[in-house]
């Protein structure tokens, strides 16, 4: 094992994740949204007239839309004024687009990724790597044996520029529409940065691919896009991070994601979020499989003053699948708001949703689901899970299943449950030597155990360091 391995190991995580630089940027766009500034981005980017259109298009549909208030439980959104946000920050690199080494960053963003342990993770157990600072990419690389069979990984910015047909085919058509949602819409008109993975036929990824996303500055928004095309047989696992510092005023991170999984294809999208409670989580994520395609969404959310995450499915061939799992923690002030959307547009397509979900110190979470069987999609089955551990009784936690079954000849199940670490259980663990935090954190990780094992095992490991880290009351 390397000596910067073993640093990072010895490195307490609270400091790896709310430490913070010093703005320094190339460009920083006004405050607000407006036709002004969305041409500004545009024109930074030197982006073709096309995607210019496309993005004053969901400007004015984001103007159109109303605010979601009327979501039964919903997360406040009283404080998010988009007035008040800065949508666009250029880093201050040398070249667009990302460096060609770590080396070639200035010694803040160099820093700020050591810390965050990115550089060793990708000389070890990664296939390409992408890492946001602010509004845009600062690095890309793919290994060249994965170029080679025609894997392409690099970020949005670049792939407008050399895979126009590509995107334009794909950007916010037919998967994740600016007419979608409000923040959809946002999302449509000031996007910046994010990564493109397209996977030839047949072809297997066999290691992951990661992209890391890092906002830094105080007041500003941060809106990557992220775009995977897995083609007809192919295979590949995209990882994503996020993590923002403390500030003493709002942040808002409002992502697209879009997966395209074609016949007999297999992607898996894990993401780990860990923003500060300062910061407003609210993305937009879907996939469209095809025929026997299987799509695989894991995520754990925390650390956000709300977060409203529902990554949706559409399961558009036969034989298609979709598998959801999710771990949502809570504390006090934050409500974390998560969930799933299926749709089984065709036959015997299979889902299956398992959410987990943990409240202290009067926090609040929430399962908010949609499975929808559509007429004719006969022989499909779904089955949810959702499972809730409160530490007290200022902690809510709410399940709230929608499913819309327009077919007879299928198999449907739900299932609920809601607990509290009991007294007795504390008692056993103390009285076979340990303290009462101890037990508490060991109780907790037999909890999520079952989705933890599902990620890459440093993401594992993270994972319940920051939970461990939440419960007590550490991160914020």
């Amino acid at each position: 094992m390397s000596s910067q391995q073993d640093d990072l190991k010895e490195t307490d995580t609270e400091a790896r994740f709310e430490f913070k630089k010093e703005e320094k940027s190339a460009f920083k766009s006004e405050k607000g949204l407006t036709e002004e500034t969305v041409r500004v981005i545009s024109e930074d980017k030197d982006e073709p007239e096309w995607m210019l259109e496309r993005r004053l298009r969901a400007l004015e549909q984001f103007q159109e839309m109303p605010m979601p208030t009327d979501w039964p439980g919903q997360p406040d959104l009283s404080e998010v004024d988009v007035e008040e946000i800065v949508p666009y920050i250029r880093p201050d690199i040398d070249k667009r687009g990302g460096a060609d080494s770590w080396e070639d960053l200035p010694e803040e963003i160099q820093d700020t990724f050591d810390k965050l342990g990115i550089p060793e993770a990708e000389k070890n157990a990664l296939s390409g790597v992408g890492a946001q600072y602010e509004s845009e990419i600062v690095y890309q690389n793919m290994q060249e044996r994965w170029e080679e069979k025609g894997v392409i990984f690099c970020d949005m910015d670049k792939a407008v520029q050399e895979h126009e047909e590509l995107v334009r085919e794909h950007f916010m058509t037919k998967c994740v529409p600016p007419s979608d949602n409000k923040f959809a819409a946002l999302h449509g008109a000031i996007w910046s940065g994010g990564s493109f993975v397209y996977v030839p036929e047949n072809t297997t990824v066999e290691m992951p691919v990661q992209a890391y996303f890092r906002m830094n500055s105080e007041g500003m928004g941060q809106f990557e896009h992220t775009l995977i095309i897995a083609e007809e047989g192919s295979e590949v696992h995209y990882i994503e991070g996020c993590s923002a510092p403390k500030y003493s005023a709002f942040n808002l991170h409002s992502g697209g994601v879009e997966v395209f999984v074609g016949e007999d294809a297999h992607v898996q999208y894990s993401t780990v979020q860990n923003w500060s409670k300062n910061t407003y989580n609210l993305n937009t994520k879907r996939a469209i499989a095809e025929k026997g395609g299987r799509m695989e969404w894991i995520s754990g959310s925390m650390g956000s003053k709300a977060t409203m995450l529902y990554p949706s499915t559409i399961l558009k061939g036969r034989g298609a699948s979709d598998n959801h799992i999710t771990i949502a923690f809570a504390g006090e002030g934050q409500d974390i708001d998560t969930g799933a959307k299926v749709y089984h547009n065709a036959p015997n397509t299979k889902s299956t949703v398992e959410s987990k979900s943990i409240a202290k110190d009067g926090g609040r979470t929430n399962y908010r689901g949609l499975v929808h069987i559509a007429d004719g999609a006969e022989n499909s089955s779904t089955a949810v899970e959702c499972d809730a551990l409160m530490f007290d009784n200022e902690s809510t936690s709410d399940t709230m299943p929608y499913m819309e079954i327009n077919e007879s000849q299928v198999d449907v199940a739900h299932e609920a449950t809601v607990g509290k670490i009991g007294d007795e259980d504390i008692f056993y663990l103390q009285s076979r030597g340990l303290d009462d935090d101890d037990a508490k954190q060991m109780i907790v990780s037999g909890f999520i155990e079952p989705i933890t094992e599902e990620l890459p095992i440093e993401y594992a490991v993270e994972l319940n360091r920051l939970v461990e880290l939440e419960m007590e009351g550490s991160l914020g």
